[in-house]
C-alpha cells in the first residue's frame, strides 16, 4: 500500500513537469512561483502529504514527499523548494488541537502554509491567546499561502517567559497570511523563483489554539509526528539539490551529444575529461541519494516500531542530509564545468542550476557545519544542548512553564 500510494504522487509530480518548465522563467523573473503552478500542485494533493489523516490528509511516509520534491526539483529547483517548504509545514496539523488543525489544514483541500522558524517573532500573552509581532525573512512560498508560521518568544508582560535552565520559551504561531505585510526583500542569486521575502505583523491577536511547540507531545499518535521533527524537514530540504543535480546531468548529456569541442573537432561526448567528470558526478550524485534515503528508511522503520532514536540515529540523518546536498552541489559543479564555454548562456541551463544549488546548500539544515556535529555525535559527546538535534525533545515538555 505504501508503495503504490507512493508511486501515484511522484507520477503526479513527474505529469507536472511540462508546467513546471514552462513556468520557470516567469518564476525566475516575477521572483515567484507562477499561480498556475501553483495550483496544479495543490490540485494534485502534493501539499497534503504531511497533513495528517484525521483531518484529511495523507499522513505518507517521510519517502513519499522526499521523492515528491526530488522529482518537482529536477524540472526547476525554485518550484521544489517551494513544494518542500509547503509539505514540511503540514507536519504542524499534528501538533495542533483537533478544532485549529481542521480550521488551518482540514478546510480547505488545495491549503498552503509558508513561513521561518527563526523565533524572531514576541508573543505577549492575552485572554485566550496571544498579541503577536514580528519580522521574519526568507518566507518561502509566502505569496501564495493561505496560513504564516512565526516563531515567537513568549512574553508575560515585558518579561520573557524562561524555561529550565534559564532559556527563553518559545512558541509557533499560525495565523492568515492576510493579516501579514509582504516586503519585497527577495532579490537572490539562486531560487528566485521561490519569493522567500520578509514578512511582518503588527500586535496581531492570535488565540492559543494557532500556537504550539515541538517540545510538547504530537496530538497525532502516528510515526510521522513522532519522528524528530527538525532532522525529518532537513531530508526534504535535501531533495531539492538531488533534483537539481539531476537537472545538471540531464542538460549536460543532451549539450555532450550536439557540441562539437573546439580543440578536437568532435563531439564533447566524446572527450575523454568529459566522461570521467560525467562518471563522477554520477557517483557523487547516487551515493549521496542512497544514503540519504537509506537512512531516512532506516529511522522510519525504528520510529513506525516505537523506538526512540539515539543521539546517533539523529546525527546520522543530519549527516545524511547534508551530504546528499553538498554532494550534488559537487555533481551539479562538475557538470557546469564540462559543459564549457555552453554552460554560461543562460539559454543552455546549467548556469542556473549552478546558482540555484548553491543558494539550497546555503540552509541551516544541509551547512557543511552539520558534518562536524555529527562527528561529535559519533565520538560520544553529550549533545542534549544541541538544537538542531534536540529541539524537539520532549523529556522535559511537563517542566516547562505551561503556555496558555
Amino acid at each position: 500500500m505504501t508503495d503504490t500510494i507512493r508511486s501515484r504522487f511522484v507520477d503526479a509530480a513527474a505529469a507536472l513537469a511540462p508546467l513546471v518548465q514552462a513556468s520557470a522563467q516567469e518564476s525566475e523573473r516575477s521572483r515567484r512561483l507562477s499561480v498556475p503552478l501553483v495550483e496544479a500542485m495543490a490540485q494534485a494533493g502534493l501539499f497534503r502529504l504531511w497533513i495528517p489523516r484525521a483531518i484529511g490528509g495523507e499522513e505518507a511516509d517521510p519517502m513519499t514527499l522526499v521523492r515528491v520534491v526530488e522529482e518537482i526539483s529536477r524540472t526547476d529547483g525554485a518550484a521544489g523548494w517551494c513544494m518542500a517548504i509547503g509539505g514540511i509545514y503540514g507536519v504542524f496539523g499534528g501538533y495542533l488541537g483537533k478544532d485549529a488543525a481542521r480550521e488551518i489544514y482540514g478546510s480547505d483541500p488545495l491549503v498552503r502554509t509558508a513561513g521561518a522558524l527563526r523565533p524572531l517573532g514576541t508573543a505577549r500573552v492575552v485572554d485566550g491567546g496571544y498579541h503577536v509581532s514580528g519580522r521574519w525573512p526568507l518566507g518561502s512560498g509566502c505569496q501564495h499561502s493561505g496560513w504564516m508560521i512565526g516563531n515567537c518568544r513568549i512574553f508575560d508582560g515585558d518579561q520573557p517567559r524562561l524555561g529550565l535552565g534559564g532559556t527563553p520559551v518559545m512558541r509557533f504561531m499560525l495565523f492568515p497570511t492576510a493579516q501579514c505585510e509582504i516586503l519585497d526583500t527577495w532579490h537572490s542569486i539562486g531560487l528566485r523563483g521561490t519569493g522567500s521575502h520578509d514578512y511582518a505583523i503588527a500586535d496581531a491577536f492570535v488565540p492559543s489554539a494557532r500556537s504550539l511547540s515541538f517540545r510538547e507531545p504530537p496530538v497525532e499518535q502516528g510515526p510521522l509526528y513522532a519522528f524528530p521533527t527538525i532532522a525529518l524537514f532537513g531530508t526534504a530540504l535535501a531533495a531539492v539539490p538531488l533534483g537539481i543535480a539531476r537537472h545538471a546531468i540531464d542538460i549536460l548529456v543532451e549539450l555532450v551529444g550536439r557540441k562539437i569541442a573546439s580543440r578536437s573537432r568532435k563531439l564533447l561526448g566524446e572527450d575523454a575529461l568529459v566522461q570521467a567528470d560525467l562518471g563522477r558526478a554520477e557517483a557523487l550524485l547516487g551515493s549521496g541519494r542512497a544514503f540519504l534515503y537509506g537512512t531516512l528508511g532506516e529511522a522510519w522503520q525504528a520510529v513506525s516500531a516505537g523506538k526512540e532514536l539515539s543521539v546517533a540515529e539523529r546525527a546520522r540523518l543530519w549527516l545524511a542530509s547534508t551530504h546528499a546536498a553538498n554532494t550534488a552541489k559537487q555533481a551539479t559543479e562538475l557538470m557546469f564545468g564540462a559543459g564549457g564555454s555552453a554552460s554560461v548562456d543562460v539559454s543552455c541551463g546549467l548556469e542556473r542550476c549552478v546558482r540555484d544549488v548553491h543558494a539550497a546548500v546555503q540552509h541551516l539544515a544541509l551547512a557543511p557545519a552539520n558534518y562536524q556535529m555529527a562527528g561529535e555525535a559519533y565520538l560520544g559527546a553529550d549533545m542534549r544542548s544541541t538544537p538542531l538535534l534536540f529541539s524537539d525533545d520532549r523529556d522535559d515538555a511537563r517542566a516547562l512553564s505551561p503556555v496558555p
